[in-house]
């Protein structure tokens, strides 16, 4: 047995069962949105305030008209509904005009040239916004599935705390083994933003999730709306940011059974979607994400292979770390929506994610910034919005 892999090994075993620890621990603490009582249960008389869903939609006719005959079925009697059609060159236009007939409640506001200095997705929002009468905004996407309850459920829930911003998580439906990387994505995401925690105004903790901002609009525009985000590609969770940095109240729940989307529906459009994201989400720092990288593959990988080839306790600690990828997944099932096995995934889905770490940077550096539906965006530009 050499020194490093005894190193190697108890740091990845030190670092997997503090993170299994911690996610126990906090387990309790990401409320269930479907859990949460219906105002009028409690009160027949209490307040439905005006509610403005705001989804930008860009060539969506896969999902777009299943997702919009859901927000029409909303139980909720004062909801405004606006889909902004950004620059579309599918069916989307004409899916919207004919839903439009069929609802005359939907607006539809389209948008045929990007201003300079926007992503496309936070301008349309930014318009929509403008276009909305409502006291509650929700923004959302284009092609996420809403339960009837799903809006009540989530102005119950502000109006109960006096909070300005809710975030949830959307369940997400994708084939086969591909679903079992909201486990990998989830954890990652809970670890490093601790979601819970963006409750409290003394913490930095902050979230925001673009299948489902539920905005007090006085909130929203005290922020500046999205104005100072306009280049930020993770824009769902920069929301969030300027939201309690303007002194906003937020709060995140888990949307299972009420809030759906097919997020990918292959590892490649995993790949390609999260292009645009990865370096954005180390503020465009390549040290960060070589760190990142080497996390991933000597922190998370490693164990499931090092295994074979050690003895003594480096053996037993790398087999312990297996233990731990199955009670991650175990312990993370009912929140992520995945197979209570998926744990043992985890080595494979940390290499596929340095992967796609590596890729993104790569791709961010080698085009001199991002493409993003068909529009190219400068990187001295983007890594100008830092928020």
């Amino acid at each position: 047995m050499e020194i490093p892999s005894l190193v190697l090994a108890g740091s990845s075993f030190l670092v997997l069962a503090g993170a299994f620890a911690w996610l126990a621990a906090h387990r309790g603490r990401v409320p269930l949105l479907a859990d949460v009582p219906l105002a009028r249960d409690r009160d027949p008389h209490a307040r439905r305030p005006r509610v403005t869903l705001v989804a930008p939609a860009l060539n969506e006719e896969r999902n777009l008209e299943a997702a919009v005959r859901s927000w029409f079925r909303q139980d909720w009697p004062d909801l405004e509904i606006v889909v902004v059609d950004d620059r579309s060159t599918d069916a989307t236009p004409a899916i919207l005009a004919r839903l439009a007939r069929e609802f005359p409640e939907l607006r539809v506001v389209t948008i045929r040239e990007l201003p300079p200095g926007w992503l496309g997705k936070n301008h349309a929002l930014h318009v929509g916004a403008a276009n909305a009468s409502g006291e509650y905004l929700l923004f959302t996407d284009a092609d996420v599935w809403l339960a009837p309850d799903a809006i009540a459920r989530g102005v119950a829930h502000l109006e109960r705390h006096g909070w300005d911003h809710l975030a949830v998580a959307p369940e997400t439906t994708m084939p086969g083994l591909v679903n079992q990387f909201t486990l990998y994505f989830g954890l990652l995401f809970t670890l490093y933003r601790r979601p819970w925690a963006a409750r409290d105004p003394r913490s930095a903790a902050h979230v925001g999730i673009g299948a489902y901002n539920l905005v007090r609009a006085s909130a929203y525009r005290r922020a500046g709306g999205h104005a100072p985000i306009r280049l930020r590609p993770d824009d769902d969770l920069k929301l969030g940011k300027i939201l309690k940095r303007s002194g906003a109240r937020q709060d995140f729940a888990g949307g299972r059974g009420l809030v759906r989307v097919e997020w990918y529906s292959s590892w490649r459009g995993i790949r390609d979607g999260l292009m645009k994201n990865l370096y954005a989400g180390a503020e465009y720092r390549t040290w960060l994400v070589a760190l990142g990288v080497a996390a991933h593959v000597f922190g998370l990988a490693w164990p499931a292979f090092a295994w074979a080839w050690t003895d003594g306790p480096a053996f037993w600690l790398n087999l312990g770390c297996l233990a731990l990828y199955a009670g991650l997944g175990a312990v993370s099932a009912r929140q992520f929506g995945t197979a209570p096995w998926a744990g043992l995934l985890l080595p494979g889905l940390a290499l596929f994610g340095a992967y796609l770490m590596v890729r993104a940077t790569w791709l961010t550096l080698a085009n001199d910034g991002i493409v993003w539906r068909g529009t190219h965006y400068p990187l001295a530009a983007l890594r100008g919005n830092v928020v």
